[in-house]
């Protein structure tokens, strides 16, 4: 199983979105400070998620969610609620 996530940093109103085969060791590697990429943003929460049975999956809907458009359904629709969130 594959994963698509998206994590936000509330204290920078940062998003960041990736994939992974193990979602809670890679929140934990983000939060760490393991990922050079997101260490200057901690803390991250993790908002959203998506399985995929491949990886080839995952990485198609990552690279959607990275364009300009899938950024804007991030900011609009997760981030003020008409997409349930995961729990805080």
């Amino acid at each position: 199983m594959f994963y698509i996530y998206v994590l936000y940093s509330d204290k920078f109103s940062r998003i960041y979105i990736g994939q992974t085969n193990n979602i809670s060791i890679r929140l934990e590697k983000h939060n760490s400070g393991e990922v050079n990429s997101t260490k200057a943003y901690i803390p991250w929460k993790m908002i959203y998620y998506e399985h995929f049975q491949t990886r080839a999956e995952a990485m198609k809907r990552e690279k959607e969610l990275k364009s300009h458009k899938g950024r804007d359904f991030i900011r609009r629709e997760l981030l003020n609620g008409r997409v349930r969130r995961l729990p805080d």
